[in-house]
């Protein structure tokens, strides 16, 4: 699914507006995506009709949300707050007003939705929050940057930032007691997307399994027993290899590592596939490089039926993965509890999403997110 961009200018000058403005930010964050910036609040006079001044802001949002959904949603969510609209294209008060500023860099013209918003250019209100996360951001049509078009704006609204802030309702997950945490999870339960989403929301540092370039995984499926050493061999030398140099890196602009595995994986998979004499000597060589490796503050197991794996295999469509065998599948979630079982000293969350589909609906990644960050 695309990841899209969207600017949503925020405003309102009825009852108490920063409670609406809170709540709509709150919203767009469970009902929208990510709220990756937020402008300062300013406090303005009215556009084009008399009434009490308005509170502004200015929210950019990352979502998987074509620009027609988004604006159903926000046009909801403006009902749920309580607006209720005289008369389209009018000017009123209201209790809050959410207006889509930029979607990516596309230009849309619909009897329902105008992108850029045709107005942008006319109103400091808009365009001063949208400077300060902005400032350089390029309009698709005239090719005026944020900051050239405030500066050209004949608006002589007054326009005064506020002390208050609004809350970011992302803050309300904390990741920051953890340096580096790992998503674990069966063939097909969704870990590197997990791992992958958790990294754009929260800055962190992701590292994903290098297995698309390992030779030996599509024969390994068409022939077990002869590849099964030389496969877990080579994925235990590579991802010893990445964890050990990604660990060991510094990254002064993230916050924090997030993995889509974690190596013991390579002991639980070489347990299923290999014969007893190949499992020992390779258990030998595991336990040698295991004792040298920095373990995850929090593993994280992504719990998922056999039935759910073998769907979402199906659905993602790597050719030599289609035959898989359920009773294969079994084992690899039995090594796994087996592990989980044994790490009394260690942070796990085990999060069952077999009824939960956490790519299309954002109140299941929040679900995940808010069991991964249980104190």
């Amino acid at each position: 699914m695309n990841l899209h961009q969207a600017y949503i200018s925020l405003g309102s000058n009825q009852g108490d507006k920063y409670f609406y403005l809170q709540e709509a930010v709150q919203a767009i964050f469970t009902e929208i995506g990510s709220v990756q910036k937020i402008s300062p609040v300013y406090e303005t006079t009215s556009w084009g009709f008399e009434a009490s001044n308005f509170l502004n802001a200015v929210l950019l949002v990352q979502t998987h949300l074509s620009a027609e959904q988004l604006l159903k949603i926000l046009l909801k969510i403006e009902i749920k707050l309580g607006r209720t609209r005289i008369k389209k294209g009018s000017y009123e008060s209201r209790i809050i007003d959410l207006d889509i500023i930029y979607f990516d860099d596309a230009v849309i013209a619909s009897k329902a939705l105008q992108v850029p918003h045709l107005n942008l250019h006319k109103r400091k209100f808009v365009l001063q929050p949208l400077c300060d996360i902005a400032p350089d951001f390029v309009h698709p049509s005239t090719r005026e940057t944020s900051l050239q078009m405030l500066s050209s704006c004949e608006d002589d609204t007054k326009i005064q930032k506020m002390q208050r802030w609004l809350k970011n309702p992302i803050s309300d997950y904390n990741f920051l007691d953890y340096s580096y945490l790992a998503i674990e999870g069966n063939i097909g339960a969704g870990k590197t997307t997990l791992a992958e989403t958790i990294a754009l929301d929260f800055n962190a540092k992701l590292v994903l399994e290098r297995f698309a370039d390992n030779p030996f995984l599509p024969k390994f499926y068409e022939d077990k027993s002869r590849y099964a050493f030389p496969l877990e061999m080579s994925f235990l030398a590579d991802r010893y290899q990445q964890v050990h140099d990604d660990l060991s890196q510094l990254d002064l602009f993230k916050d924090f590592v997030v993995a889509d595995y974690d190596i013991y994986k390579s002991l639980i998979f070489a347990k299923v596939t290999l014969q007893e004499e190949e499992y020992k000597l390779y258990r030998r060589l595991f336990e040698l490089m295991y004792k040298d490796i920095k373990r995850p503050e929090l593993y994280v197991f992504l719990f998922q039926s056999t039935d759910k794996l073998i769907e979402n295999i199906k659905k993602r469509g790597r050719g030599y993965e289609q035959n898989i065998a359920p009773e294969y599948l079994e084992s690899i979630q039995r090594g796994y509890l087996d592990f989980i079982k044994s790490q009394s000293e260690s942070k796990v969350r085990i999060i069952d999403i077999t009824e939960m589909d956490f790519v299309k609906n954002r109140k299941d990644y929040l679900e995940i997110l808010q069991q991964i960050t249980l104190e």
